[in-house]
């Protein structure tokens, strides 16, 4: 309790119940505690009816638990204590599980052990670049899910040189085994070396459609994933996500309408 917070006691029912890391907090405390905002800007939040829990819309004095889908404006936020999702520089020969019944090196030996995260997604084997790994249910399953359309990015150093008709095929959708794929943003940087930018998670998805043009992939970075980025992490690196990243994140993933 910070100074001026006075403890407020109903005699009729008893004390007002405690608030712990692990049980309900009052909303306002919450969203603080989150960063959307002061603990008076919060209160303004839910005055105007901004702020919902499990989809009932809060007033003040209400409380929020760890297990409970807390939201502002539609956008849902985390309010577990202990969430974390770090960002990480996946190096090839890394596999993207936690445990791999074959010894070799996963993503999840290149985090912290504690708390206990997993991998948001996945990249192959030979596939670089950024990758999230969360204790976060909700926020894994809103970055994976093709309804919310988190784009990710890519660059692909593919064999031979594409033509247009061959970027013009990546950004209208290629017929793959699995079905069409969705328009992607494509864009030829130089000679053999191709942005694509796409919303879908299929697997082995970018060298598929390189293949499916003729044009196969020698190296493979995932650059971006939303509005994450870090040009600076090095291969092999990772670091927990600011607040205002983790903001950015779940304001990308927020629910269709």
């Amino acid at each position: 309790m910070t100074a001026g917070d006075e403890p407020v006691t109903d005699h009729s029912r008893g004390a007002e119940p405690d608030e712990s890391a692990s049980g309900p907090e009052r909303v306002q405390k919450v969203l603080a505690r989150i960063g959307i905002g002061s603990r008076r800007a919060s209160e303004i939040l839910i005055a105007g009816g901004r702020v919902t829990v499990n989809g009932r819309v809060v007033t003040l004095g209400d409380r929020v638990g760890p297990d409970d889908e807390l939201a502002v404006d539609g956008v849902v936020y985390s309010t577990r204590p202990d969430a974390v999702t770090y960002l990480l520089n996946k190096p090839a020969g890394v596999v993207t599980t936690a445990s791999d019944p074959q010894g070799r090196p996963t993503v999840v030996e290149l985090v912290p052990s504690e708390p206990r995260v997993f991998p948001v997604g996945r990249l192959d084997l030979d596939t670089e670049g950024l990758l999230l790994l969360t204790n976060d249910g909700t926020l894994a399953h809103r970055l994976t899910h093709p309804s919310f359309g988190i784009e990710k990015e890519y660059l692909a150093q593919v064999e031979g040189n594409p033509s247009r008709q061959a970027l013009r095929r990546l950004r209208e959708g290629v017929e793959l085994e699995d079905g069409l794929t969705s328009p992607a943003k494509v864009s030829l940087l130089e000679p053999g070396l191709v942005r694509l930018i796409i919303h879908e998670g299929r697997n082995r998805q970018v060298r598929r459609m390189c293949e499916a043009v003729g044009h196969p992939v020698r190296r493979l970075v995932r650059t971006r994933i939303g509005p994450l980025t870090d040009p600076r992490l090095k291969p092999g690196a990772s670091r927990p996500l600011s607040g205002d990243e983790l903001l950015a994140v779940q304001r990308a993933v927020r629910v269709a309408r």
